[in-house]
């Protein structure tokens, strides 16, 4: 019923639009994809297409997307399955949207991708990384002259209850004060489906300033959380970060600041004020209760030679968990080749419990003005752990990887190592892989990919997961239009 109803809009829109114009524009993609998975289980073969359109009419476009999963490859290391399961098969129509746009003024009704400022209040987005969608289904209204508003209400199916809705609506505004100075300020409030099936409140106020004047750029922003009606009770939060970055000659200096407390929810995305977009704790998500400050310089010598430096801290109250994160590297650039060398570490302690450390130095080299074009990337990854007072573990993830073309055909190989002593270097894991990319025709693409991914902890928009490790072969045809 719900898809006959989603159905009979998209045809009265469509007709809508047909009446309204005389000009079409057509364009779209097709992403088939099958997987092979070496493995033990019954489950080891997986195939997906999706096939997403979209209709222009001057002012007007309207879009649909289909997408069947027989069944879903699931990218995490937690959710891999060992029979097959019903609710992992799927044929749909999972994308579908209109809008309206004149002038400063639109209008867009469907599935809706937004922020509101950077993101720190509300943002409805897809992430690819880990493979989650937080796109609401909304009625978005937008204006962008030099005063700019938008306006939202919409809702999302609930994480833990498929089958009810989380609802969200707000509005945004900011407004210019003086030449290179701007103000903005957003109003927001999310209902969230408990496990009884009754709804639990945050409302959201937030403010924001954005200069941009002799050099300095400097923005900021504000929130304050109300939450009640909740199981673990009624709960104040806020959430303060502020960024700046000044240019002196050859010189660009920049910080930032962040204090977060209660304000982690699945329609926002906050700053992590590090450079390698790492978490306060692994075992937690970021906005809940941390503070922490980032510094970073960028220097360019002679011309060909450039220089980074980037370092942060973090904490949370009582600082029972800290982490620190720091990126330094020099690239130099020559007439036909670039060469960077880079160290990264990072660092995280949860006092009492367990320790971590991981470091790296990285080699790039991209000779991109041969006729015969490559890029490499060497890197030796040393993780260092503790777990209470165990002794200290140690193991080492050097990879190597090698991208290059030979006429139409492009060729991407890499290999990653986990080995704990040098004396069992040749015993250790290793895994290989070589992925394929050729234009079969003008607007087609295939991918072939085989061999091995090591998988393992990624961090990404305030979130680390385990990504599943990986062992087969995929193919992969894109088709636009």
């Amino acid at each position: 019923m719900k898809f006959r109803h989603w159905l009979i809009l998209a045809l009265v829109l469509f007709g809508t639009l047909l009446g309204a114009q005389n000009t079409l524009q057509i364009n779209g993609l097709n992403e088939a994809k099958f997987v092979y998975r070496t493995a033990a289980d019954s489950l080891n073969a997986y195939f997906s297409d999706e096939f997403g359109f979209n209709l222009g009419y001057k002012n007007f476009n309207f879009g649909m997307k289909f997408i069947s999963h027989l069944p879903k490859y699931p990218l995490e290391q937690t959710q891999l399955l060992q029979e097959l399961d019903s609710s992992r098969l799927a044929l749909e129509w999972k994308e579908l949207y209109a809008g309206f746009e004149k002038d400063d003024f639109g209008v867009h009704v469907g599935t809706t991708e937004e922020s509101f400022g950077r993101g720190l209040v509300f943002r409805s987005y897809k992430d690819l990384e880990f493979d989650e969608d937080h796109r609401m289904q909304s009625t978005l209204l937008r204006y962008d002259g030099k005063v700019k508003v938008k306006a939202l209400y919409g809702a999302i199916a609930n994480q833990n209850r498929t089958d009810r809705l989380d609802l969200a609506y707000g509005t945004d505004l900011e407004i210019p004060i003086i030449k290179g100075i701007r103000l903005g300020g957003s109003a927001m409030a999310f209902r969230d489906v408990n496990a009884l099936g009754r709804y639990g409140n945050r409302d959201v106020f937030a403010g924001r300033l954005m200069m941009n004047k002799f050099n300095l750029e400097i923005s900021g922003d504000y929130a304050y959380s109300q939450r009640y009606r909740y199981f673990d009770g009624d709960t104040d939060g806020h959430a303060a970060y502020v960024n700046a970055e000044y240019q002196l000659g050859d010189l660009l200096i920049g910080g930032a600041y962040k204090d977060y407390r209660d304000f982690n929810y699945r329609l926002n995305d906050i700053p992590l004020a590090n450079y390698h977009g790492e978490t306060l704790s692994d075992s937690s998500e970021s906005g809940q209760d941390e503070q922490g400050w980032q510094a970073r310089a960028d220097y360019s010598l002679f011309d060909r030679l450039y220089l980074s430096a980037d370092y942060a801290e973090a904490w949370n109250t009582g600082r029972e968990k800290e982490m620190n994160d720091l990126y330094v590297a020099a690239e130099y650039v020559a007439d036909s080749a670039s060469f960077t060398l880079s160290w990264s570490h990072i660092e995280k302690l949860h006092k009492g419990h367990n320790w971590q450390k991981e470091f790296y130095p990285t080699l790039e080299t991209d000779f991109s003005s041969w006729s015969f074009p490559l890029f490499l990337k060497a890197e030796f990854k040393t993780v260092e752990s503790k777990q209470g007072n165990a002794d200290v573990k140690r193991h080492f993830e050097p990879s190597l990887q090698a991208e290059f073309s030979l006429f139409d055909l492009g060729i991407s190989m890499g290999v990653v190592s986990h080995w704990q002593e040098v004396s069992k270097l040749m015993e250790s894991r290793y895994s290989p892989n070589i992925e394929l990319k050729y234009p079969l025709f003008s607007h087609t693409d295939l991918l072939l990919f085989g061999g091995k991914e090591a998988g393992g902890k990624v961090c990404r928009n305030g979130v680390c997961r385990y990504v599943a490790p990986f062992e087969g072969i995929r193919a992969e045809v894109q088709t636009r239009f």
